[in-house]
């Protein structure tokens, strides 16, 4: 065997030493991995123990305090987290119950505090705040078809036997008015959404039945787009706005009258504080009058909303604009679930009236509620004037 066969020889036994080293090292490595004991996490349980003393004694201690807190009593709020349980939209995690993650959110909506007031207050960093904050809204938002769903086509009970509504208003399916929601908006959106405002908002339409629940929300819409135009858009949606044939909602003067729509009278006076113990003088003022004092169940709705939920009443929500109008959908589901729920610690009378737009429709579109309305207020006229005489 000459010098050239040995070296050959030698350098590929050194080569396949080295790689069985390498091999049998990498399998070692592994079988530590494998069997080195998880990281044990004793101190968390010290920790969780510390958070949930906390929520008893501060959030959930009473009535008193949860309502001030959460905006809605013990007994209610311990409810509304097992309705997420019920249709398995929340759940339990290793260190944060259903609970505690729908604390975090009412608390944020109801009093529109930052993230990190919460994560200080509750011992969580701010990541999972924000985490569970969208984790909750968008088990909210999967309410919508449960609690935001068109009003029954029978008379109402707050109409029926009430000899100043009934049988004017028997086919009134409720009221529809829009209300400004506070927005943060990049600056270069913000003059769309500045309208008669001083700050940016966004129009909220809804209607609501008679008892303050809301049938129908759209959201988003600039500040300074007209109410007519928010209602056109509702219309024309896929699963818009429907009003069922033969039956009506209450308005304001800036949405026109048109088929299913019935406003005021224009330029006759409606405002309920400017009655005062001055009686009514003819046929147009007595519908006005009527009319309002029905309709104003859409202001108390909407002040009942705001007093619970000041996200939608306060400072500049702190929110991507697309998280701010989730949250409104939300607020309203929440309102609703509480008024199915029970008396409504939030729900008392809103006197309150927003300046309307002006719209005018088309004539043909004006005629039959226009014949309509004129119609009514005879009645009611004729009906009153029998019953003094």
């Amino acid at each position: 065997m000459d010098k050239r066969t040995k070296v050959f020889i030698s350098t590929a036994a050194s080569y396949w030493f080295l790689s069985v080293m390498a091999i049998i090292g990498r399998s070692r490595k592994r079988k530590r991995v494998a069997i080195r004991e998880g990281i044990t996490y004793a101190p968390m349980f010290e920790r969780d123990r510390k958070r949930i003393d906390y929520l008893n004694d501060e959030i959930w201690r009473n009535n008193t305090t949860c309502v001030k807190m959460l905006r809605m009593n013990k007994a209610r709020f311990f409810r509304f987290c097992q309705l997420f349980r019920d249709h398995a939209l929340l759940e339990d995690t290793v260190h944060m119950c259903v609970e505690q993650q729908v604390t975090m959110f009412l608390y944020t909506v109801g009093h529109n505090v930052r993230n990190r007031v919460i994560a200080t207050n509750l011992g969580r960093s701010g990541e999972t705040v924000s985490r569970y904050f969208d984790k909750v809204l968008h088990a909210i938002g999967e309410l919508r078809e449960d609690y935001i769903s068109p009003p029954s086509l029978d008379t109402s009970p707050h109409i029926e036997g009430n000899p100043r509504w009934d049988p004017y208003f028997k086919d009134c399916n409720g009221a529809i008015d829009g209300t400004h929601v506070r927005a943060t908006v990049p600056k270069e959106m913000q003059h769309a959404f500045r309208g008669r405002k001083t700050h940016c908002t966004q129009n909220v339409m809804a209607a609501v039945d008679f008892e303050q629940r809301f049938t129908y929300v759209l959201v988003g819409w600039e500040g300074t787009a007209h109410d007519a135009l928010v209602l056109r858009d509702a219309l024309a949606r896929e699963n818009g706005l429907r009003v069922p044939q033969g039956k009506y909602y209450l308005v304001d003067v800036g949405y026109g009258a048109k088929p299913g729509f019935l406003p005021l009278f224009r330029g006759v006076r409606y405002h309920l504080n400017e009655w005062g113990s001055n009686p009514v003088q003819n046929e147009k003022e007595l519908f006005n009058h009527r009319h309002s004092s029905l309709r104003i169940i859409i202001e108390q709705a909407f002040g009942a909303l705001k007093r619970r939920l000041k996200v939608l009443d306060d400072a500049s929500p702190f929110f991507p604009f697309q998280t701010q109008v989730d949250i409104v959908v939300a607020c309203c589901i929440i309102h609703n679930w509480v008024i199915e729920d029970g008396r409504d610690e939030f729900n008392v009378p809103d006197d309150s009236d927003e300046e309307a737009t002006t719209y005018a429709g088309t004539e043909s579109e004006n005629a039959i509620m226009v014949s309509f309305r004129q119609g009514l207020a005879d009645q009611m006229w004729a009906d009153r004037q029998n019953h003094r005489h």
